[in-house]
């Protein structure tokens, strides 16, 4: 993609400057990263989490999770958390801001950042954690991978959600829905750039 792309969308991120201040707010909070590989037909990382785990079990996620008190910022748990799942080094992530924070199924409150990342980054998958780890291009789901639209209850309302298949994973739920964000948010650009 080029510059002028990665430019519209941070321009089109919400500003999250409240996020890069520590406070207690944070408590019971987690962070994603929303990862997009730097190269002509970009990706998007997701990963499986493994089928033992308590929390998520075999479901398609973004790299991230729970902020911990020793961490200053959400952003700082996000970075945390996907280095200790995927082994990328926060100093390879260029954080271009963040997606509005919305709920999980369970209540928790996610902020999903979005970062440009190395194409040919060698990612190194925490097993304990993951079943596999996986690249969506961008322009496969602007041509087509929804199935279905799923309907979820939180607090009394109802949401409206796609559901994507890819080469046997299924991508549900709040990961597909903080995708189909994203994806609104990119067509502009991409008929642009």
């Amino acid at each position: 993609m080029n510059k002028h792309l990665w430019a519209g969308i941070a321009e089109a991120l919400a500003p999250q400057a409240a996020l890069l201040s520590h406070t207690d707010q944070f408590a019971q909070q987690a962070a994603v990263m929303v990862l997009i590989t730097d190269e002509l037909s970009p990706q998007i990382i997701f990963t499986l989490r493994a089928k033992h785990l308590t929390y998520h079990a075999g479901e398609v996620c973004f790299p991230g999770g729970m902020w911990e008190p020793e961490d200053a910022t959400l952003l700082v748990s996000a970075l945390r958390e996907t280095y200790e799942e995927i082994g990328l080094l926060p100093a390879l992530v260029d954080v271009l801001g963040a997606l509005p924070v919305r709920p999980t199924r369970s209540g928790t409150v996610v902020t999903p950042f979005v970062a440009r990342i190395p194409a040919d980054y060698s990612f190194k998958p925490n097993y304990a954690e993951l079943d596999s780890l996986f690249r969506v291009p961008l322009e496969q789901f602007m041509t087509g991978l929804q199935i279905r639209m799923d309907t979820f209850e939180h607090n009394d309302t109802q949401y409206e959600m796609p559901a994507y298949a890819y080469q046997g994973y299924e991508i549900w739920g709040f990961t597909a829905a903080v995708t189909a964000e994203l994806l609104m948010l990119l067509r502009p650009l991409l008929r642009v750039g």
